[in-house]
């Protein structure tokens, strides 16, 4: 079983691909900008463009990316704008040398800047489409993201791999589990469903002629609604009033929108920012993570760290 991708050479990837595509290549293996992940785009010898991802090992377990894809599936055949995965000798999921992988057909766009109330709007309801699809059924493989769960683990995370600075390392726990103790209430009886994710500008495409296209379902998860709106946002809640209103009535095109749930909104932002940190904890030991975060793990770091947390805390009891 193959612990990384150091197997994974070109030569690798396109015989992979070839054997699962059932059809030859042109030899294209162009590499696309992905830390956590390989990504490709290569070509068919009729001249079709396809994205070829291979999952990091270890991160996703087979039944979580399977769950990724059905929610992608499902979100195609009511025609969301979503890239699914191409369905080849009925399986959307391929592997060699221990890697999982998939295919996806290649989509072009430019990234989305929302410049108009109407932009806004359209966020909205391309948002509000993805959660009715999302709330049918659930991922019983993917992260629950939910203050009880996935912010406890990342703090027993970064606790367990003991990475941060001495001199941080107890102002920083103390301020964690303040925010824990304080952000778990918000979320009782808050229900939770299929969310994007990780839906910020950079994961949605704007294709000129046809509208918004939702991109990258890699950090998809069972969260409440509310995570996919908030990270749109162009700065904190109290200073993005106008732009969550507009979000919302878009929203409420299709469906209501719950506004007691844009309560957990700075609740969220806090948790992102635990989430990233242990993140980073369990990715310290790749190669290419000193060249991305080449000061992790010293005292500036974790000082800049316990002083963004502390300000966030300041913000989750009314006085930010």
């Amino acid at each position: 079983m193959c612990e990384d991708f150091t197997a994974l050479t070109p030569d690798v990837m396109l015989d992979a691909v070839e054997q699962a595509l059932g059809a030859r290549l042109t030899g294209l293996a162009q590499p696309h900008h992905s830390y956590i992940n390989r990504v490709y785009e290569v070509q068919a010898a009729g001249g079709e463009r396809l994205i070829a991802k291979f999952y990091r090992p270890g991160r996703w377990s087979r039944a979580a990316v399977q769950d990724e894809h059905q929610f992608l599936q499902e979100c195609a055949a009511e025609e969301i704008p979503v890239v699914a995965p191409l369905a080849l000798a009925g399986s959307t999921l391929h592997e060699t040398n221990g890697i999982l992988f998939a295919l996806f057909p290649k989509r072009w766009g430019r990234a989305f800047e929302a410049t108009s109330e109407e932009d806004w709007r359209r966020l909205g309801r391309i948002l509000s489409r993805l959660h009715i699809i999302g709330a049918r059924h659930d991922a019983p493989q993917r992260l629950v993201m939910h203050p009880a769960a996935s912010t406890t683990a990342d703090l027993a995370q970064l606790r367990a791999a003991d990475v941060v600075a001495a001199r941080q390392r107890a102002d920083f726990f103390q301020i964690g589990t303040e925010i824990l103790e304080l952000i778990t209430e918000p979320f009782a009886d808050v229900p939770l469903q299929r969310i994007h994710g990780d839906c910020h500008r950079q994961n949605i495409l704007e294709r000129p002629g046809e509208g918004l296209l939702l991109i990258d379902f890699d950090d998809m998860v069972m969260g409440p609604p509310v995570q996919d709106l908030w990270m749109l946002l162009p700065d904190h809640m109290e200073r993005s009033r106008r732009e969550i209103q507009l979000i919302v009535e878009g929203y409420e095109t299709f469906q209501d929108f719950d506004d007691a749930t844009l309560r957990l909104i700075e609740p969220l932002r806090a948790m992102r920012m635990l989430y990233f940190l242990a993140w980073c904890s369990r990715q310290a030991q790749d190669p290419n993570f000193a060249l991305k975060f080449p000061d992790w793990q010293t005292d500036a770091f974790w000082r800049q760290q316990v002083s963004d947390l502390r300000r966030q805390l300041e913000v989750l009891r009314g006085r930010g």
